[in-house]
C-alpha cells in the first residue's frame, strides 16, 4: 500500500511538475510585462508632467533639471522593475536630503503616479508590483511626518548639477 502510494505521489509530482515551472518561467519581469522602455518612458513622461504641474509638490523640484529627474527616474524604474538598465544615480537618501519632504507630499506624489499609471491602464497586478517595489522608498525620501503639502523647498537643499553640465567633456590641456 505504502509503495502504491509513494508511486502515486511521484507520478503526481512528475505530472505536475512541467506546468509548475512553465508557470515560473512564463512570468516575465514587471519591466516586459509593463511593456519595456517605451511604456517606461511614457509612464514616467507624463508622471513628471504631472508633478512638475502638481502645486502640492512642485516647490520641492524648483531647483531639480528636469531632464536630469526625467532620465534619472527613467532610469531608476527600468532597474527597479528587472529592466536592463542600471540606475547610476543617487540614492534617494542622498538625492532627497535636506528637501524636507513630507508625508503629505510623499502621499501626493504617489496619487500622481497612480494617475498615470491608471491612464495608461496598467493592469492592476503590475501597477501593485510597481507600488510595491517604489513604496519602501518613503523613509529615505520623506523627512517630516507633517500632512502639509505644498512647503517650500528649504534653502540649505543643493540639487545635483543640470544634465547637460554633468558630464562636459574635460578641456584638452594646452602644450
Amino acid at each position: 500500500m505504502r509503495r502504491l502510494f509513494a508511486v502515486s505521489a511521484v507520478a503526481f509530482l512528475l505530472s505536475t511538475a512541467p506546468a509548475l515551472a512553465d508557470h515560473h518561467m512564463a512570468e516575465k519581469p514587471l519591466f516586459d510585462r509593463l511593456g519595456g522602455q517605451p511604456a517606461v518612458n511614457a509612464v514616467v513622461d507624463d508622471f513628471a508632467g504631472r508633478v512638475l504641474a502638481d502645486t502640492r509638490i512642485n516647490a520641492k523640484f524648483a531647483k531639480s533639471d528636469a531632464a536630469r529627474l526625467v532620465a534619472n527616474l527613467k532610469s531608476f524604474i527600468c532597474s527597479a522593475t528587472g529592466g536592463p538598465c542600471k540606475y547610476t544615480g543617487l540614492s534617494m537618501k542622498a538625492s532627497h536630503h535636506n528637501m524636507g519632504v513630507t508625508q503629505g507630499e510623499f502621499g501626493a506624489l504617489v496619487e500622481d503616479l497612480v494617475a498615470t499609471l491608471d491612464k495608461f491602464k496598467v493592469p492592476e497586478k503590475e501597477k501593485g508590483e510597481l507600488l510595491g517595489a517604489l513604496g519602501p522608498l518613503g523613509p529615505d525620501i520623506v523627512e517630516s511626518p507633517s500632512t502639509a503639502t505644498g512647503t517650500a523647498l528649504p534653502a540649505n537643499f543643493k540639487p545635483a548639477p543640470p544634465l547637460h553640465t554633468a558630464h562636459k567633456p574635460m578641456k584638452k590641456k594646452k602644450r
